[in-house]
């Protein structure tokens, strides 16, 4: 796509509804707090329609029109999904050019793909495979017999351990470390004895792990991230997790090891689940939850809190807790005073 086009063409092409006049030619897209003429911009919550109305953009990406506000609409039910592909038109992925660097290490006994890129300074050791039009960034290592996808963008510094299997279409971004050993001991007398952690990791296709990210790999069998499944910088996958497809979860949370996680499950922020548990399918955690047992869907959807309980139960423990300072005086004097409770 050229650098710019008419609001008509652009709603054609991201399947958004004009509202407003199609001739209107726009080059980019900012924030709606900053965009001006020539400019789209993006609205998904009601409470920022203030930045809407007083926006000099061109186009508002919006589930609604908003009143008051000098620009075109590109309408759409899910706001956020059409912005990502709006993004996406105006800054297109710039792939890196196929080669591979001669400050490489490329084992003989490596297989790799048409059209790969590999920057200097990657490791690909003895039986590793690297699909066609990957692209391993600087410093990247592939483990001994690990298995890498098809068109797969690995950043500088992630590091695949030996015998992982990464499917297609995956990013890892810097410094993520797939199949380092579970966190496994036996104690004794003399102290912590470690057990040898001989299973895998399998990954599969359309995931995205975030920077630092580690997956530890299983004790024996598998740790297996699903299909399409996305985790954020700084999350930790104990040995012998599995997460299901399409599963978002947020930075630093944690999982111990064997927990099951369903499918289209969303995790936020600094959860922590302890090991041997599930999650069903849809569940969403809030922001650091404390899992201490299996989460059903059939109890509840949505749960927040420490230990983790279902939301609505949640919302009235935390509005109680400010009053309970109060309510220990209260009763306090109430002993104090030797007045039976109930007679205050």
């Amino acid at each position: 796509m050229g650098s710019e086009i008419r609001l008509s063409d652009l709603a054609a092409r991201v399947g958004a509804r004009l509202a407003g006049d199609g001739d209107v030619v726009v080059n980019g897209i900012a924030p709606i707090e900053t965009a001006g003429p020539g400019q789209v911009t993006f609205l998904s919550n009601p409470k920022y329609a203030r930045f809407a109305r007083a926006s000099a953009a061109s186009a508002i990406i919006a589930k609604d029109r908003v009143e008051g506000a000098r620009a075109a609409f590109l309408l759409s039910d899910n706001p956020y999904f059409t912005f990502a592909c709006v993004v996406e038109l105006f800054h297109p992925p710039v792939r890196r050019s196929a080669g591979i660097s001669p400050a490489a290490s490329i084992h003989p006994g490596a297989r790799m793909g048409k059209e790969v890129a590999v920057a200097p300074f990657v490791v690909v050791e003895e039986g590793a495979v690297v699909g066609d039009r990957t692209v391993l960034s600087a410093g990247v290592v592939v483990g001994e017999g690990a298995v890498v996808g098809e068109d797969c963008l690995l950043y500088p510094h992630v590091v695949l351990y030996h015998g992982v299997r990464v499917g297609s279409r995956v990013i890892l971004h810097a410094g993520c470390v797939i199949g380092s050993d579970g966190f496994g001991f036996a104690p004794s007398p003399e102290g912590f004895r470690k057990i040898p952690q001989v299973g895998t990791v399998e990954i599969g296709d359309d995931v995205e792990i975030g920077a630092n990210t580690t997956i530890d790999r299983a004790a024996l069998g598998v740790t297996r991230i699903g299909r399409g499944t996305k985790l954020d910088n700084l999350v930790q996958v104990g040995h012998n997790v599995t997460i299901g497809e399409h599963t978002a979860i947020a930075g630093q949370t944690g999982i111990a090891g064997s927990c099951k996680i369903g499918s289209r499950v969303m995790i936020g922020g600094q959860a922590g689940l302890a090991g041997h548990l599930e999650v069903d399918d849809g569940i969403l955690l809030g922001a650091k939850c404390g899992v201490a047992e299996t989460l059903r869907a059939s109890e509840a959807r949505v749960w927040s809190g420490i230990p983790a309980m279902p939301h609505p139960t949640w919302l009235r423990m935390a509005m109680l807790l400010p009053k309970l300072p109060e309510l220990f005086r209260r009763v306090k004097r109430l002993e104090d005073a030797n007045i039976p409770k109930g007679e205050e």
